[in-house]
């Protein structure tokens, strides 16, 4: 079909056409061409798109500005007859520079830099054409790259351990809880909310990977042989201390009676047919979720309930806030056994740990002391409660900082400025560390100045406040 009104194929010279013949039109796709005058009618002399006897469709080629439907071939540009673009036109294609000619020597010290990759283009171009060259740089350059690797710490897929303290914070100054939580609780809630979420995408190789349980006791660590199974079914059972003393069910059910954290745990580990696997997660999630509900409902008057520890008790404020630094402490374990990268507390939470453990130095201290572990004092002076006595300066620097006077010589007495006899400085989570036995005292790294065995014997007595 070749009626009016749809274009024909294009048949072309057989001979390319000279642009410079002005006879020659030049081909359709030149822009140089002249252009058809729209005269606003058909091809075949009918009328336009709205002429009655037209069937067709219009043409789209009466309007100048829209490209024809079947584009138009395009001459070369040696048949074109126009010069050639240059080097420096093309850009791209050019080809790049030739590279800085550097002796041995210099291109060897620069391999630091390039593996660092804080050379400029030029010397990274001149020593990467060296190693190809050169079998002992391209080696040195492997081993510094591999180092290079090392030095970047891993960084965790994790958020800002205080975003959600943040976020809960600004959406309470919003609109104030009906029911709030304690503020001695939230750290407990904080620390079980993040265990919870390393937790949740853990598979059946994750929940089986061991995990050594470390604590310090008497002069010595000792440790305990267990899976992340394991460490949760761990926490459930000592959290389970907590909920006996709010009236809440024992985890441990017909096998209650043990009264300390470890005996408590061993009595778990052994009523278990199998080893403890995935399925412990959803009863501890679910008890710590009534801990801080049941903290919650009764409006914070409960916080000087007495939580029996076996041996000790503490106050259930003091109980929250212990049971917080041990989930932490063993989250930390868990993310080690699956080399998984964990960050500390908010410094908030952080501080009120330390707090905790500087306010239960002085107790402890006396226990190893009447137990013979830790010598009395050349100038040691008992004095009334309540009255100043000798006392250590323990300074906490960085994450969760501050100062606490430790008493020495009494628990009942009280820290002074005036009768300061040692100074210890300790980083904030390397104190925790060693406060939970995963550092010995003599591998802490502590700033010590005065009397070197009250100094012994506090960084030995915050060992001894871990525990299975």
């Amino acid at each position: 079909m070749s009626g009016a009104g749809r274009f024909e194929a294009y048949d072309g010279p057989d001979e390319p056409e000279d642009p410079k013949d002005p006879e020659t039109p030049g081909d359709r796709g030149d822009p140089g061409a002249p252009e058809a005058k729209d005269t606003g009618e058909g091809h075949d002399g009918s009328g336009g798109p709205d002429d009655p006897g037209n069937g067709d469709s219009p043409d789209p080629g009466s309007d100048p500005h829209r490209p024809p439907r079947i584009p138009m071939p395009r001459a070369s540009v040696e048949d074109g007859g126009r010069p050639l673009p240059t080097l420096e036109e093309l850009g791209d294609l050019a080809p790049p520079p030739a590279p800085l000619v550097l002796e041995h020597p210099v291109l060897k010290a620069l391999l630091g830099a390039w593996a660092l990759a804080a050379c400029s283009p030029e010397e990274a171009l001149a020593v990467e054409e060296h190693l190809g060259d050169c079998g002992s740089c391209a080696d040195e350059a492997l081993r510094l790259r591999e180092a290079v690797g090392l030095l970047q710490r891993p960084e965790s897929l994790d958020l800002d351990p205080g975003l959600r303290t943040r976020v809960l914070d600004s959406c309470l100054d919003r609109r104030p809880p009906r029911i709030p939580v304690p503020e001695w609780a939230t750290p407990y809630d904080a620390e079980t909310a993040r265990l919870d979420a390393l937790l949740q995408d853990f598979g059946d190789a994750e929940w089986h990977a061991p995990v050594r349980l470390r604590w310090f006791e008497g002069e010595q660590q000792s440790s305990r042989r267990t899976t992340v199974a394991g460490v949760i079914a761990h926490l459930l059972t000592v959290d389970g201390l907590v909920a006996v003393a709010l009236g809440l069910d024992d985890p441990l059910g017909s096998a209650a009676g043990a009264p300390t954290p470890a005996a408590r745990t061993e009595a778990y580990w052994r009523a278990s047919h199998y080893p403890p696997t995935r399925s412990v997660r959803a009863p501890w999630r679910e008890q710590s979720h009534d801990l801080v509900r049941t903290v919650s409902f009764t409006g914070g008057t409960t916080g000087r309930l007495a939580v029996s520890y076996g041996d000790f008790e503490l106050p259930l404020h003091d109980a929250m806030l212990d049971r917080a630094f041990e989930c932490w402490v063993h989250a930390e374990d868990i993310a080690e056994a699956v080399d998984y990268p964990y960050a500390a507390p908010s410094a908030r939470h952080l501080n009120r740990m330390i707090d905790l453990a500087a306010r239960m130095l002085p107790t402890v201290l006396a226990v190893r002391r009447h137990s013979g572990l830790a010598a009395p004092a050349a100038g040691r002076r008992l004095v009334p409660a309540g009255e100043p006595g000798r006392s250590l300066r323990l300074e906490i620097e960085g994450h969760g900082g501050g100062n606490w006077l430790i008493p020495l010589d009494s628990p009942g007495a009280v820290g002074s400025a005036e009768h300061e006899v040692a100074h210890v400085a300790l980083d904030g989570v390397e104190f925790c560390h060693l406060a939970a036995g995963h550092v010995s005292p003599e591998e802490a790294a502590a700033g010590q100045q005065g009397d070197r065995d009250a100094i012994r014997d506090v960084l030995f007595a915050a060992a001894s406040l871990s525990r299975m």
